[in-house]
C-alpha cells in the first residue's frame, strides 16, 4: 500500500510516468511522454466529447493506412534522369513493295495459286524481285535484307519451281532434295507451314521438319518413308546424321541457311561444318543460299566455306540497288565490334521507335503501368515483351498475371473478367517442354491481342501477324540483335512500335543507335504512370477520399507506390516465390555481365545498385546470400582451404602411389608391392 501511494504521489496529474531524479529531461523523454499521453487519452476517450473521438478515429485510420505505402521508397534517392542528346539521323530504308507482278516470271500456274495460299499480293517484294531471277538461273546466293520482307518465299518459290519441274518425277523414297537449316524449332515450324501451302498442288513432294524435343523414334520413321525437303534445326540433324542410318544427301541439290547469322550467334557452327562434310560426301555439286537481315564476320566466313562464286543480294543500300557479285561485295568486318561500329541497318518505314529511361526501382510498376494503358485502356494491341533470361521471363509471367489481371482484380469482381480477357499473358523460352512450346506459339499466332514475354528465341524469323508493340525491357546484346527483335513489328508494310526500356546509367546505348542509323524518340517515365490514374482500382486504397484533379504528380507517384507495394506483397506472401523472385534477379546479374567488351563502358555490373533493382524484381531489400549463388556478376567460387590434416594424407597417398609406381618400373616388382601390402597390415589395427 505504502509503495503504491508513494508511486501516486510521484506520477504527475497529466498522467505521465515519473521522472528520474537528479536528471534533466531530455528531448526524447519529452518525446515519449507525449506519446503515452496520446495513448491514454485514446484509452478514455469514449467519456470526451465527440470532436475528439473522430479525431482519434481519424488517426487510426492513418495508422492503418500507412504501412501499405510504407514498404516501399520508390521515389527517392533515384539517380538523375540524363537528357538525351543525340542528332537526327536519316534512316535506312528499304523499297518493300515493288510495281513488279508474279506473272512476269515464268512461273508454273499452279505455284501462283499455292502463293495466293500464302496470303501475298500479286506484286513482289523487294528482296524477292531481286533473289528470284537469280535463284532460277541456279546460282548461290547471299541474301541480305530487313527482317519482315518475304525472304522465305524469295527462296521457296524458286525451290518449289525447280523440284516440280525436274524431268524425272520425284519419288518420296528418294530421299532429301533440299535442305533447309533455321536457328529455333518454332522458326522450323513456320517455314514448314509456309512450304505445305507452297506444295499444295504438287502432292508427291513432301517437306519434313525435325527439331528437338520431337520423338526421335517417329523422326526416324519419317525418314525411313522418305522427305523431299527437309527442314530442321542444325543440333537434331547432326543427331541423325550420326545415329539414323537410312538418312542420306545423295540427291540433294538444295542448301538453303536461314538466319544464318543466329545460327553461328547459338553456337551451331561445328555443327553446320558437320553437316556440310555430310553433304559433300553425298554430292558436291549443289545451289547453296545463305539468308540474314544482318551481316557478321561468321556469315561472311560460312559464305566463303558454302557459297561458290555467290552473287551478292542487298537492298539496304540505294547505292547498292541491283545483284553485285560477292567478289566485288566489301568485307571489311574482321570483327564483330568492327562490323558493329560500320554495319547500317536497314528499318521498316511504317515502325516507329521509342526510348524510355526509368530508374532501376521503377521498372517493374513502369512495365506494368505501360501494360494496362495499351492492353487495357486501349485495347486491340498485340505486345511483345523481350527479357534476357528464361528465369526472368517465368517469374515476370507468374507475377504479371498474378498482380495485374488476378490480385488487383479480385478487389472489383465486376470488372475482373473484362480485364482478364485484355490482359492474356503468355510465355515462350527455351527451357519449356516443345509441346508446350508449340502450343504457346500457335496460340499467340492466331490472337488478336495478348502479351507474350519471351527471351530472343522469339527474335529471329517469326512472323506473328498483328504485333504493335515491342518492348524491350532489357537491352539487346548488339545494333543487329536489336533489329531483329523489332522485326517482329511492322512487318511487310504494315506499321508498328518499338519502345526499348533503359536505366540512366544506360543512356549512352542511344548515340550508339544513332551511329548505325538507328533514330529513337523519347518517351517520359510520368506520361506512362500518369496512366495508372485511369484505373479507379489504385485510388480505393488511398487514405483521402478527393476526387482526383487531371494527372497531380504527387498522386501519380501515390499510385504507383500502391502498384509496386502490391507486387511485394505478392512476392513476399510466401519463401517460394521471394526464392524465384531471387533466382530472376540472379539470371538478369548473371546475363547483365555477358554483354560484349566494347559495350561494358555502358553497361557494367558496377553501375547497377542491387537494393534498387532488387526492388524491380518485387524484393523489399538486396538479398543477402546472393554471392553465395554461382552468378556470373559474384566473383568465381573458390574452394574452401583445406585442413592440414587432410593435406597430410593427401600427400601421404600421393607418396605411397609414387612407391606402387617406382615398384613396378624398378627390376625388383614383387618385393616393393609386397612392402606395400605388409604396410596396409599393419596400419589395420590402429
Amino acid at each position: 500500500k505504502q509503495s503504491s501511494a508513494l508511486k501516486r504521489k510521484l506520477q504527475s496529474p497529466h498522467g505521465n510516468p515519473p521522472l528520474k531524479r537528479k536528471c534533466k529531461p531530455s528531448i526524447n523523454t519529452f518525446k515519449k511522454c507525449a506519446a503515452e499521453a496520446d495513448i491514454r487519452e485514446k484509452g478514455s476517450s469514449s467519456q470526451k466529447s465527440l470532436p475528439k473521438k473522430q479525431l482519434t478515429d481519424n488517426r487510426n485510420e492513418s495508422q492503418k493506412t500507412k504501412p501499405f505505402i510504407k514498404t516501399s521508397s520508390l521515389f527517392r534517392n533515384n539517380p538523375d534522369i540524363p537528357e538525351i542528346h543525340r542528332k537526327a539521323v536519316q534512316q535506312v530504308q528499304e523499297n518493300v513493295f515493288t510495281t513488279d507482278c508474279f506473272s512476269q516470271l515464268d512461273l508454273h500456274p499452279h505455284l501462283v495459286s499455292g502463293r495466293e495460299a500464302v496470303r501475298l499480293e500479286a506484286f513482289f517484294f523487294g528482296v524477292q524481285k531481286q533473289a528470284i531471277p537469280v535463284l532460277l538461273q541456279g546460282k548461290d546466293a547471299l541474301v541480305r535484307s530487313q527482317t519482315g520482307s518475304g525472304k522465305t518465299l524469295a527462296y521457296g518459290i524458286p525451290l518449289v519451281q525447280s523440284l516440280q519441274g525436274m524431268e524425272s518425277k520425284i519419288q518420296r523414297s528418294d530421299g532429301p532434295y533440299a535442305l533447309i537449316l533455321v536457328p529455333t524449332r518454332e522458326l522450323a515450324l513456320q517455314s514448314f507451314d509456309t512450304m505445305q501451302k507452297l506444295l499444295k498442288p504438287f502432292a508427291w513432294i513432301v517437306p519434313g521438319v525435325l527439331m528437338g524435343g520431337e520423338k526421335r523414334k517417329s523422326e526416324k520413321a519419317r525418314l525411313r518413308k522418305g522427305i523431299n525437303i527437309l527442314i530442321s534445326t542444325p543440333g537434331r540433324l547432326v543427331d541423325h546424321i550420326k545415329s539414323t542410318e537410312c538418312i542420306h544427301f545423295r540427291r540433294t541439290q538444295w542448301l538453303i541457311i536461314d538466319e544464318a547469322d543466329r545460327i553461328l550467334d547459338l553456337g551451331f557452327e561445328k555443327d553446320v561444318a558437320v553437316i556440310l562434310n555430310a553433304l559433300n560426301a553425298g554430292r558436291e555439286t549443289r545451289q547453296n543460299v545463305l539468308l540474314s537481315a544482318t551481316l557478321t564476320e561468321g556469315v561472311t566466313r560460312l559464305a566463303d566455306i558454302s557459297l561458290n562464286d555467290p552473287v551478292s543480294i542487298s537492298i539496304a543500300d540505294e547505292i547498292q540497288k541491283g545483284i553485285k557479285p560477292a567478289s566485288q561485295m566489301d568485307r571489311e568486318p574482321s570483327s564483330s565490334s568492327n562490323c558493329m561500329g560500320q554495319e547500317n541497318f536497314a528499318v521498316p518505314q511504317k515502325l516507329k521507335q521509342y526510348v524510355m529511361m526509368v530508374p532501376s526501382k521503377l521498372r517493374l510498376v513502369t512495365l506494368a503501368a505501360f501494360i494496362l494503358e495499351k492492353c487495357k485502356f486501349e485495347k486491340h494491341h498485340k505486345m511483345i515483351i523481350f527479357f534476357s533470361s528464361c528465369e526472368q521471363v517465368e517469374f515476370y509471367y507468374d507475377l504479371l498475371l498474378k498482380v495485374l489481371s488476378g490480385g488487383l482484380e479480385s478487389e472489383q469482381p465486376e470488372r475482373s473478367s473484362a480485364s482478364s480477357a485484355c490482359l492474356q499473358f503468355l510465355r515462350l523460352h527455351g527451357n519449356m517442354e516443345q509441346e508446350e512450346r508449340t502450343e504457346v506459339f500457335q496460340e499467340f499466332l492466331k490472337s488478336k491481342t495478348g502479351i507474350l514475354l519471351c527471351t530472343d528465341v522469339a527474335a529471329r524469323g517469326l512472323d506473328l501477324p498483328q504485333v504493335t508493340w515491342i518492348v524491350q525491357y532489357n537491352a539487346p546484346a548488339s545494333p543487329a540483335e536489336y533489329i531483329h527483335r523489332i522485326g517482329r513489328t511492322a512487318r511487310i508494310g504494315c506499321h508498328g512500335n518499338s519502345l526499348l526500356v533503359l536505366a540512366p546509367s544506360e543512356a549512352e546505348y542511344v548515340s550508339l543507335l544513332a551511329s548505325h542509323k538507328i533514330n529513337v524518340s523519347e518517351i517520359k517515365m510520368e506520361k506512362v504512370l500518369s496512366s495508372l490514374m485511369k484505373d479507379d482500382r489504385f485510388k480505393l486504397h488511398r487514405p483521402r477520399s478527393k476526387k482526383s484533379c487531371g494527372t497531380d504528380p504527387q498522386e501519380v507517384r501515390e499510385r504507383a507506390t500502391v502498384l509496386q507495394t502490391k507486387f511485394e506483397n505478392y512476392v513476399h506472401s510466401s519463401e517460394g516465390t521471394v526464392r524465384w523472385a531471387k533466382k530472376a534477379l540472379q539470371s538478369f546479374l548473371c546475363a547483365y555481365t555477358t554483354y560484349p567488351r566494347n559495350l561494358k563502358h555502358i553497361f557494367h555490373i558496377k553501375s547497377l545498385h542491387l537494393g534498387h533493382v532488387a526492388k524491380s524484381f518485387g524484393l523489399r531489400d538486396a538479398p543477402q546470400n546472393l554471392t553465395a549463388l554461382p552468378t556470373a556478376g559474384s566473383k568465381k567460387k573458390t574452394k574452401p582451404r583445406p585442413k592440414r590434416s587432410d593435406l597430410l594424407k593427401k600427400t601421404h597417398g600421393k607418396r605411397r602411389l609414387a612407391e606402387i609406381l617406382r615398384s613396378e618400373y624398378s627390376s625388383g616388382m614383387d618385393t616393393g608391392v609386397s612392402k606395400v601390402k605388409k604396410k596396409k597390415k599393419q596400419r589395420k589395427p590402429g
